[in-house]
C-alpha cells in the first residue's frame, strides 16, 4: 500500500536530515521484565512497537518516559513509577541505557538501579515528554464518582470549561469523520476534580455519557499538547476505533510531528497503522526460545501472522514483499503442489529483517518449521534461501517473459497480443523495476495484482523443474523437521 500524502511528505522532510534537534536514538534495558540488552532504535519520527499481549511494548513505552526529566511545572516520569519492587516482583542491578541527539551531540545516558533506589534521574537530558495511556480510558459511565454526577441534578460550571482550539476541534472532525462545532473540558457544581467532554454536532452538546467510546478516547487524546521537539508516547493507539479513523489519526500525527519536529513512540496490534508507516516505523517484539528479539521492518502480514493462530499451516515461507509471496506460490502449485497446500506464505517487509530471520532459523529458534527466502538481487546470507534468477523478481519474469514473447501472457488476462507485448516492453524502460508491474497494468487496463499473478503462472509453466529445485528442497527440508 503506497503512503499518504501527509506520511510521504514527513519521510522526505526526515530523509533531508534536517530537523528534530532532540532525538531518543535507541534505549536498552536489563533486568527489567525479562529484557536482557536488546537494542530498540528509532528511525523515524514515528516509530510503532507491535507485538502479542505481554511481549514487552508497553515496557519500552514507559522505558522511554524515563530518559528525560522535564522543564519546571511539568510532570516527570520517574523509573520506580513504572517498575515498582513488590512482593512479588524483584529488580536486582537494573538499567535503562539510551543515546540520544542533543543539537549536534550524540551523547549516552543512563538510569540503574543497582541496590534500592534509582541513581542518574538528575543527569538526565531536559526535553518536553508527554506519556498518554489509551488502553487504561474507561468509558464515563464507569469511573469513579461519575455515577454520582449523573444521578445528581447538576448545573455546568462555565468558568473552568477549558475549550478546544478551533485547530483542535477541526482535527477531530477530521478523524473522526464528522464535523463537530466544539469541544471541551467541563465540570459541574457537583464535584469540580471530575471533568468531562462536552462535544458539540449540529449545535446540540452532548457528554462523555452519550459519547462513543472512540469519541471520548479521540477528545482526550487531542487535548493533550504535542511540544515542539518533545517525545509523545501512546500506548494502543487504536483504543476503540475504526480502521478509517486509525489511518486518519497515524495522518494527523505525521503532520504534526513534520511542522514541530516532534517524536512519537506507539504501541499498536494493528494492521491498519502499520499500514500507514514506512518500513523503518514497524517494529515487532519477537519471543522465541524464552528470549525476545527486535524485528525492525516488518510488514503488516507478518506482524499478523505472528499474534494470530490462523492460517494452521505445517510450515511458514518468509518473503520479502507480496510480489515475491505470487512469485514463489506459483512456483510451488507448478512444481511442488504437494509442498505448497502445507505452507503459509508471509512477506516479512525490509531485506534486512530477512537476514535477521535467517539468522533465527540458523539458531532454531522458530516453535514451527520455517524458510526465509531473499530477493535473487540480495545475494546469500545465513538461514536463507535466495529465490532464483539472480536478480528481483520483477526483473526475472519480465526478462525471462520477453525472451520468450510473453508466451500465453495476452490470453490469460484478455488482451490483444501486440498490445501487451508493447505494454510490458514499455514497462521495462523505467528504471526502477517496482513501478514495472503498474504501469504495464496502467497501460492495459487491468488489475496489477492480476498482471503479476498471470505473469508468474507463465515464469513457472515456463521453467524447468531443476531451476527452481533450491527452493522445493529447502521447503521438504522444512516439513521433516
Amino acid at each position: 500500500m503506497a503512503l499518504s500524502n501527509e506520511m510521504r511528505r514527513l519521510e522526505t522532510k526526515w530523509q533531508s536530515r534536517n530537523g528534530w534537534p532532540k532525538w531518543l536514538e535507541w534505549l536498552e534495558m536489563k533486568q527489567i521484565r525479562g529484557w536482557e540488552g536488546q537494542r530498540i532504535n528509532f528511525d523515524f519520527p514515528i516509530v510503532a512497537i507491535v507485538g502479542e499481549n505481554g511481549s514487552g511494548k508497553s515496557t519500552i513505552l514507559q522505558a522511554a518516559a524515563c530518559v528525560y526529566r522535564q522543564p519546571e511545572n511539568h510532570q516527570t516520569w520517574f523509573p520506580s513509577e513504572f517498575f515498582p519492587e513488590t512482593a512479588w516482583d524483584n529488580l536486582p542491578d537494573a538499567r535503562i541505557e539510551f543515546g540520544y541527539k542533543q543539537g549536534e551531540d550524540h551523547p549516552l545516558g543512563s538510569v540503574r538501579k543497582p541496590t534500592t533506589r534509582w541513581l542518574g534521574q538528575p543527569d538526565r537530558p531536559e526535553r518536553r515528554v508527554e506519556y498518554i495511556d489509551l488502553s487504561r480510558l474507561q468509558p464515563v459511565a464507569t469511573r469513579v464518582g461519575y455515577a454520582r454526577i449523573a444521578k445528581t441534578k447538576h448545573l455546568e460550571n462555565p468558568a473552568r470549561a477549558l475549550p478546544f482550539t478551533n485547530q483542535q476541534v477541526k482535527r477531530l472532525s477530521q478523524i473522526m469523520g464528522r464535523e463537530y462545532d466544539n469541544a471541551r473540558m467541563a465540570y459541574t457544581n457537583i464535584d469540580e476534580t471530575r471533568e468531562l467532554t462536552v462535544l458539540s454536532k449540529g449545535n446540540v452538546p452532548y457528554s462523555g455519557f452519550h459519547q462513543g467510546s472512540g469519541e471520548t478516547t479521540m477528545a482526550e487524546l487531542l487535548r493533550t499538547e504535542l511540544p515542539q521537539y518533545g517525545l509523545i508516547i501512546i500506548d494502543e493507539i487504536e483504543s476503540s476505533l475504526h480502521p478509517r479513523a486509525q489511518r486518519r489519526l497515524i495522518r494527523d500525527l505525521a503532520v504534526a510531528a513534520r511542522e514541530r519536529e516532534c517524536q512519537i513512540i506507539l504501541s499498536t496490534h494493528s494492521p491498519y497503522v502499520l499500514e500507514e508507516l514506512p518500513l523503518s516505523a514497524r517494529t515487532y517484539i519477537l519471543e522465541t526460545g524464552g528470549r525476545k528479539e527486535i524485528a525492525n521492518g516488518v510488514s503488516p502480514q507478518f506482524a499478523m501472522t505472528q499474534m494470530d493462530d490462523e492460517p494452521h499451516a505445517e510450515a511458514e515461507l518468509f518473503v520479502e514483499d507480496p510480489k515475491a509471496a505470487v512469485w514463489l506460490a506459483e512456483i510451488l502449485s507448478r512444481h511442488a503442489r504437494e509442498l505448497f497446500v502445507r505452507c503459509a506464505i508471509i512477506p516479512y517487509g525490509a531485506a534486512n529483517l530477512g537476514i535477521a530471520l535467517g539468522q533465527m532459523v540458523s539458531a532454531k529458534r522458530f516453535p514451527r518449521p520455517t524458510v526465509v527466502f531473499l530477493d535473487g538481487d540480495q545475494g546469500s546470507a545465513l538461514g536463507c534461501v535466495v529465490l532464483p534468477g539472480g536478480d528481483a523478481p520483477e526483473r526475472v519474469v519480465f526478462n525471462t517473459l520477453k525472451q520468450k514473447n510473453w508466451m500465453h501472457l495476452w490470453s490469460k488476462i484478455g488482451r490483444d497480443i501486440a498490445l501487451t507485448s508493447d505494454a510490458c516492453d514499455r514497462a521495462m524502460l523505467l528504471a526502477d523495476h517496482h513501478d514495472w508491474v503498474r504501469a504495464a497494468a496502467n497501460s492495459l487496463m487491468c488489475g496489477g495484482d492480476v498482471l503479476w499473478h498471470d505473469m508468474c503462472t507463465e515464469w513457472a509453466n515456463a521453467v524447468r523443474k531443476e531451476e527452481v529445485q533450491p527452493i522445493i528442497d529447502a521447503v521438504e527440508e522444512a516439513l521433516a523437521t
